[in-house]
């Protein structure tokens, strides 16, 4: 009913919402700068009007909740290409790595070597029974050796490091999902309370942006403000309060570590983030790097064998094998040839360059300097085989620079959505401020007036 007292009330009223909205306005301009920070929005709502016959007496406002400003379809999808994005970084440190491992331009790599030693052998061709010649033979095929040793070593070495980096990510993700589950507590405390749980959503935020970083992550709200957090195949990994820890554990076959989650190896459906990023560079990528170095090196050690074999040295006996045969580890399989390759004599004079016994005869070791052409390894030629590896790289790089470079751009596009709806706008704010600081004065003006009329009503009553 309009009374006085009814005045006052509505006026007191209105001094708590705009001071309300107030603290609100200046927690925005406070955290401008604060990263993932989503402004946060005052809902000022007209109470329930009292009814009095045919008249309608308003009760006045009251700040009914302050909202968090979000657009959640966006950020789902800066989720989605954090993961896009930690893939390719991880992928390309394993690769830039490879890379650099076979820089032919900067002389690293087998393609130097490789030619020396044909080179060498043609060298040899041209007065085979030179014991110089045949000892540069000999020093050049040491330092073929030598260079799949290295590379070999090299591309352990980036496996191992990349394995390791696999362990460092599961740990990560393992403190990740432990924080957003002790958010989500506190998220759905607040919620049942009636109050405001902004800041922790906002810092749930920034976690699973960092946990997709790291690893695919599926997200499913809950309606008490929780979050269930799945890999992409549907592994847990936060449900509600509780976390699933994933491990780290050496698998026996291959030797390198494996993601585990309750027990189940969830590697290879690890697609997205760091982690899926770091298996498909180890397990995929450089796996296959090292097959095709392991074959050249299998073939190439081979072939010459074959070919040696079929001349004779300067004493005129048969020649035997000029690199120790490599014993395959198991059907169809070279792994390891690389590593092992090494020479079978070190007597120039054991080289079979003669193909018919006598001193003078050069025919075998033209038809060894011959194999450098011919299609001895999977139908190409050593040097072609091995610059198609050195291609391979290369496009494996260059791809996944493309396609990081693409994601940069739609990740910024992202944020800059983002910030347009839940950043915070300094003249927005500031505009706000004045209008409530003026709503504020005003009420404040109406509990000074109705005070008065009120002192005189009091007054008037004590006068009788």
């Amino acid at each position: 009913m309009g009374t006085l007292s009814g005045a006052l009330n509505i006026a007191l009223q209105s001094l708590l919402a705009q001071q309300g909205a107030i603290d609100v306005t200046a927690n925005n301009i406070g955290n401008a700068n604060t990263p993932g920070y989503s402004r946060q929005r005052p809902i000022l709502t007209e109470d329930t009007p009292d009814v009095v016959g045919n008249l309608v007496f308003g009760t006045g406002v009251s700040l009914q909740e302050i909202q968090s400003v979000r657009d959640q379809t966006v950020e789902l999808r800066i989720q989605q290409e954090m993961q896009t994005q930690g893939s390719l970084n991880a992928f390309l440190g394993g690769m830039n790595q490879v890379q650099s491992l076979f820089n032919e331009a900067q002389g690293i790599g087998l393609q130097t070597s490789l030619s020396n030693f044909f080179n060498s052998l043609q060298a040899l061709s041209a007065d085979p029974s030179s014991l110089s010649l045949r000892q540069s033979v000999l020093n050049s095929a040491q330092s073929l050796a030598t260079a799949f040793h290295q590379a070999a070593g090299g591309l352990a070495q980036i496996k191992a490091g990349l394995d390791s980096s696999v362990g460092q990510a599961v740990s990560q993700v393992n403190q990740l999902t432990l924080q957003i589950a002790k958010l989500n507590t506190q998220i759905a405390q607040m919620q049942n309370l009636g109050e405001n749980p902004g800041q922790f959503v906002d810092q749930r935020g920034q976690l699973i942006e960092q946990l997709s970083n790291q690893i695919d992550v599926a997200v499913i709200p809950a309606s008490d403000g929780t979050v269930t957090l799945t890999t992409a195949a549907g592994a847990p990994l936060v449900v509600e309060a509780q976390s699933y820890q994933l491990a780290a554990r050496v698998d026996a076959a291959s030797a390198t570590l494996h993601v585990f989650d309750q027990g189940t190896d969830i590697t290879a459906a690890i697609t997205g983030g760091a982690l899926g990023g770091l298996i498909q560079a180890r397990d995929q990528a450089l796996a296959s790097d090292q097959a095709a170095l392991d074959n050249l090196a299998a073939d190439l050690g081979s072939a010459i064998n074959a070919q040696h074999q079929k001349g004779f040295d300067l004493s005129g006996a048969p020649g035997g094998n000029f690199f120790v045969p490599f014993t395959p580890p198991g059907p169809g399989s070279n792994a390891g040839a690389a590593a092992q390759f090494a020479l079978a004599i070190t007597d120039p004079s054991k080289i079979a360059a003669s193909s018919d016994g006598t001193v003078g005869s050069n025919g075998n070791v033209v038809a060894l300097a011959a194999l450098q052409n011919q299609p001895i390894i999977q139908g190409q030629s050593p040097t072609d085989y091995y610059a198609n590896l050195v291609q391979a790289v290369g496009l494996q790089v260059a791809d996944a620079n493309t396609h990081q470079q693409a994601s940069n751009v739609a990740l910024q596009q992202l944020e800059n959505q983002r910030s347009a709806v839940s950043g915070v706008s300094i003249n927005e704010e500031a505009a706000n401020l004045v209008k409530y600081q003026q709503a504020f004065e005003a009420a404040a003006q109406v509990v000074s007036v109705v005070s008065g009329l009120m002192q005189t009503v009091l007054s008037m009553g004590a006068q009788r």
